[in-house]
């Protein structure tokens, strides 16, 4: 095989070998440097000019040739204090795999650039050192990892040389590590002894600790499993820019969050509403006949739909919620402490709105993990809160998606980012069983008119139209309606999920017709909307009779609802009036 063969067949095997990003954290001088420059040094990752400039350095604080460290601390602060400040970014690769390292800081001062640095890792290596056991930041940037969702957490025992190779240090940091993150819930903590300045246990195993049979850290990082970064299963396209070259095209141009999108296929448009079909899907090589996260695309659609950069283009089947109140997790990461109702800006995906902190529900302390109650949040603190924004956001919880979860907060004056936030699961089922309570009281359901007194101002009876997966449809129907002189509401699970039944339930007590759209197949739901209302004021048609275009399928829900009595028959429609 010539040489430029084997070059060819290299870049081809390079090109798709798999990506493993991982963080490297933990207390000052646990020796994450070194452990970083031991791995590029021994996996050949390093260029022949780094490494003469760092043999040629003044400054050595190892005991050998030269300091591994000096390979990753670039920054001259660094080099000088020997601690890690900002945030570095490694690469090299083996056989397997290829590999980015962030090199986060361990100082607690810099808690907030370990959090940037590790926020898009799939796996995080915290470093504790042998002499030290656990300590405070070791909790902090494990408390952190887990908030950020990263699902495989390496703890490396470090500096085992200075304690004798002892197994019992091991044990009982690996026990204390243990009971530390029981509350926490995390599995599958994989537990490594190590010197890295020595480099046991880094790429090759160690003679020193034959009580270890465990991998080394490299052989470790070259089989992890890599759970996907990106979300496949929901579809979420925020749009960043509107391309219109001339008359014949609009364009939808963004990155795509998450999900796979594919030409023809059904897409709902937030916050309109709106539904059309993808027309294709085009790049600069060409149309596509599918596109996937993270992949930068622009979508046509068959439909002239009015869409600006904020907008998001989603699956109806499976849609996020949409809301201006949500409960975060906060890192906080300015000077200034965190400040209740003080207006801030928040950017999440492709939209920036108006946001103020309205409830801070508690600080986590980093050693105990217990949950305390002070007025603020200060530097690299970190605390549950609820927000309230200016506009509705299109969201999930940040466990299940990253690129919808998560968003940073910015001070409006400054325009510096105070705070990185992971948008916690919402507890629906609560606010549904609270708002079913509230409904079902006799003070509420209590009214000073009558439903006689509705029915000879309306002429109709209260009802609710559960639909599924049909928003288009449940606006037509209200259009139609109201249209016909009726008091009809649109009730859709975009802005208030699982609480559909209850606010059906609120909409027939003051009289009104009720249109529910589920986003989604919803059999409880459904069930449950039926016993609070009353079946003879419910009705759920077969999405199989309702396969027919909306005005078809309103016009056959208002035949329905007059066999149901809920309506007076319209007798022009009939042709008894002509």
């Amino acid at each position: 095989m010539s040489s430029a063969s084997s070059i060819e067949q290299f870049l081809r095997d390079h090109e798709h070998s798999e990506l493993l990003r991982f963080s490297t954290a933990g207390s000052v001088d646990d020796g994450k440097s070194t452990l970083i420059g031991r791995l590029l040094y021994d996996t050949k990752g390093v260029y022949e000019d780094q490494l003469a400039a760092v043999k040629n350095s003044r400054i050595n604080r190892s005991t050998g040739e030269f300091d591994l460290s000096l390979l990753t601390d670039g920054l001259r602060a660094e080099r000088e204090q020997g601690i890690t400040i900002d945030v570095a970014y490694r690469y090299f690769h083996t056989p397997k795999r290829k590999f980015i390292i962030a090199d986060t800081p361990g100082h607690e001062q810099y808690t907030r650039n370990m959090a940037t640095g590790a926020s898009t890792a799939s796996l995080a290596v915290i470093l504790v050192d042998a002499r030290k056991g656990v300590l405070p930041q070791s909790r902090r940037h494990c408390t952190i990892s887990w908030l950020l969702g990263i699902p495989h957490l390496v703890v490396a025992i470090n500096k085992m040389d200075l304690v004798e190779w002892s197994e019992a240090v091991y044990n009982q940091i690996r026990a204390d590590f243990l009971d530390f993150v029981a509350p926490l819930g995390i599995t599958g903590l994989v537990f490594i002894p190590m010197s890295a300045l020595e480099g046991d246990n880094v790429v090759e195993p160690s003679r020193n600790m034959p009580w270890y049979d465990g991998p080394p850290l490299l052989e470790y990082l070259e089989t992890a499993p890599i759970d996907k970064q990106f979300n496949f299963h929901d579809l979420r396209f925020p749009v960043q820019y509107v391309v219109r070259p001339d008359l014949d095209f609009r364009g939808y141009s963004g990155q795509l969050a998450s999900g796979v999108l594919r030409a023809g296929q059904r897409i709902t448009v937030l916050p309109s509403g709106r539904t059309s079909r993808v027309r294709s899907i085009t790049t600069w090589e060409g149309d596509l006949p599918e596109a996937f996260a993270p992949m930068s695309v622009t979508v046509t659609l068959e439909d002239e739909i009015d869409i600006s950069r904020g907008d998001m283009l989603v699956d109806p089947s499976r849609m996020p919620h949409v809301s201006r109140r949500f409960e975060s997790h906060l890192v906080w990461m300015s000077d200034a402490p965190l400040a209740a109702n003080r207006p801030y800006l928040l950017k999440h995906t492709t939209q920036t709105t108006g946001a103020t902190i309205t409830t801070l529900r508690h600080r986590l302390n980093i050693n105990t993990l217990a949950q305390e109650h002070p007025e603020g949040l200060s530097l690299n603190e970190i605390g549950l809160v609820e927000i309230e924004t200016a506009r509705p956001l299109f969201f999930d919880s940040y466990q299940l998606n990253r690129a919808t979860g998560a968003f940073i907060l910015i001070d409006p004056v400054t325009n510096s980012t105070v705070a990185a936030g992971m948008i916690a699961e919402r507890k629906e089922e609560n606010q549904a069983a609270d708002l079913s309570a509230a409904l079902r009281t006799d003070e509420f359901s209590a009214g000073r008119l009558t439903p006689a007194e509705r029915y000879a101002r309306w002429r109709h009876q209260p009802a609710t139209v559960w639909l599924t997966a049909r928003r288009d449809l449940a606006y037509l129907l209200e259009r139609r309606l109201f249209d016909r002189g009726c008091l009809v509401h649109a009730v859709v699970d975009d802005f208030e999920s699982h609480v559909l039944p209850e606010l059906a339930r609120f909409s027939n007590l003051a009289g009104m017709i009720a249109i529910c759209s589920s986003a989604s197949d919803d059999p409880e739901g459904r069930a449950r909307a039926e016993r609070l209302i009353g079946a003879d004021r419910f009705l759920a048609p077969d999405p199989e009779r309702l396969n027919v275009d909306d005005s078809t399928a309103a016009q056959q829900i208002i035949q329905m609802l007059e066999n149901k009595g809920i309506l007076p028959v319209d007798r022009f429609q009939t042709g008894e009036g002509i």
